[in-house]
């Protein structure tokens, strides 16, 4: 299954970022948030935001597309209680916290806690 994320599943402008920092519904585990608020779009939308103080751009990069990776490998899995619920798409951010390693099966099942904890 080759899905990538698509352009506007992506969330790009600074408006929609700070509208989910004002808005958004937070949840939390150790290293990671996750913010979530409803969009009048019929698709889910995503990004995923690496700490200011994250580390070396190499830190950063490898974290984003290990999230993106498991995004992109589990979303029927991990988002249909989600849109169970609302017909509406969601706009998503993921914020990885520095002094946490994560290797990629911890990841995965902190990512899948963290969308756990929505429902």
């Amino acid at each position: 299954m080759s899905k990538n994320l698509t352009k506007p599943e992506i969330i790009r402008s600074k408006q929609d970022i700070d509208r989910i920092f004002k808005e958004g519904k937070k949840f939390s585990t150790l290293g990671m948030r996750l913010i979530v608020v409803a969009n009048n779009l019929n698709f889910d939308r995503f990004i995923i935001i690496p700490a200011k103080h994250y580390g070396r751009a190499v830190d950063r990069n490898k974290i984003r597309r290990q999230v993106k990776e498991i995004w992109r490998n589990y979303p029927q899995r991990l988002l249909a209680s989600m849109q169970s619920q609302t017909t509406n798409g969601r706009d998503i951010a993921v914020i990885v916290y520095p002094g946490k390693v994560f290797d990629f099966s911890l990841l995965e099942s902190t990512v899948t806690s963290l969308l756990d904890k929505i429902n």
